[in-house]
């Protein structure tokens, strides 16, 4: 594994967090059920995938060069 990617882009950490937060919440008395946890974890998901999609849309846009592949180049 010689790819490396952000703490906080790593689905299990997020899936992890997420499973423990109902049980962390109910140390302050506020319970959740495992239907509301799914929901949770879904939305999280939904919300992270479409902010990484803006993010690159964003990075693309205000990128000052074009991609180009060696396949494409001319010499």
């Amino acid at each position: 594994m010689d790819d490396v990617k952000s703490f906080l882009a790593s689905k299990t950490i997020w899936g992890a967090g997420i499973a423990i937060l109902p049980q962390a919440l109910s140390i302050f008395g506020i319970e959740v059920s495992a239907e509301d946890a799914q929901g949770i974890a879904s939305h999280v998901d939904a919300i992270i995938t479409s902010v990484g999609g803006l993010i690159a849309i964003y990075g693309r846009v205000m990128a000052s060069k074009s991609i180009k592949t060696k396949a494409w180049q001319k010499n």
